[in-house]
């Protein structure tokens, strides 16, 4: 098996998020999510709002697998359609199809097709975003090919969790997909972001704006083809002409690539650009209340005093 790029760029699969409650992982730790319930499908834009300290972020690195959070009820669930198995040779058992996150790595979960988008990256100096990139979706497709495999074919030695390779190492060649290979698909993909190519040459977000540094993000997404985008608070800190770029790039994640995008933002600007089939509304860590963009805009004008009116007055 070997991770190639769709024909379509199509990946799909549900993410679904059943009654997670989640306390910081130390003794004593506060808790701070108290029932979290949300479903996210490939090719749906989903808007999570809330105030601050409500849970937004945790939820998001709780679903990409951060150590920091401990988890002390629920589930979250990944369930893969056919078209996010296209590029396994044998047919995937319905065992296979589904699976418990809460259970897998962090590198497991990107390999199914989880991905997250910081609100602050990381600076490294050295590693060009080019062979940064490449070395990430090769590390997608070996471990991709593990996890899909037969378990009677499976090695008997014990094996360390994690990528056997890091995105910051490695031969200039090794890897499934080659220099010649990815530099044609890095070129499409920044065609489709409407990116200048030498963007690529620098290294990865050393010297970066916080614009381009959230382009970066989105040019991640792009390359690993994930079936659900985890963005928290992307559009922080962009000027006008910034947030019109990546909200442009997060529709084509959509649109392009039919991937499912979970918008987490404090303000309603990038909604302007980036429609969201469903608000989701988070208040001490629940989702408390959904609806359609109209919501968004009525919580740019009202706030989130009138939220907490209605929803704890008719508990």
């Amino acid at each position: 098996m070997r991770l190639t790029p769709y024909p379509h760029g199509r990946v799909m699969a549900t993410l679904q998020i059943n009654n997670l409650h989640a306390r910081v992982a130390e003794e004593d730790g506060e808790t701070i999510l108290r029932g979290v319930d949300l479903e996210v499908k490939s090719g749906e834009i989903h808007a999570l709002m809330g105030p601050n300290g409500s849970g937004k972020s945790t939820t998001a690195k709780i679903i990409a697998g951060h150590p920091a959070y401990e988890v002390t009820d629920g589930e979250i669930t990944l369930v893969l359609e056919d078209e996010d198995v296209a590029d396994i040779d044998e047919t995937v058992p319905a065992e296979k199809r589904e699976w418990d996150l809460l259970d897998l790595e962090p590198n497991e979960r990107a390999a199914l097709g989880i991905f997250l988008g910081f609100q602050y990256p990381a600076e490294i100096e050295g590693v060009t975003m080019t062979n940064f990139l490449r070395q990430a979706l090769n590390a997608k497709a070996e471990e991709r090919e593990e996890l899909f495999e037969d378990e009677e074919a499976e090695s008997e030695e014990e094996e360390e969790s994690g990528y056997d390779t890091s995105p910051m190492e490695g031969e200039a060649d090794d890897g499934e997909i080659g220099v010649a290979e990815f530099q044609q698909l890095l070129k499409e993909k920044m065609e489709l972001l409407d990116m200048d190519e030498r963007f690529a040459q620098r290294y990865l977000n050393a010297g970066f704006s916080g614009g381009e540094k959230k382009q970066n993000e989105v040019l991640q997404a792009a390359i690993l083809e994930p079936s659900i985008a985890v963005l928290d608070e992307i559009d922080s800190g962009l000027d006008i002409d910034r947030l019109q770029d990546v909200s442009e790039g997060i529709n084509a994640l959509r649109d392009e690539q039919g991937t499912g995008v979970l918008q987490i933002t404090h303000y309603q600007r990038i909604l302007d650009y980036v429609e969201p089939d469903t608000v989701h509304i988070m208040l001490d860590g629940e989702v408390v209340m959904e609806g359609d963009a109209d919501l968004a805009v009525q919580l740019e004008d009202e706030g989130y005093d009138w939220v907490r009116e209605q929803v704890y007055e008719t508990a």
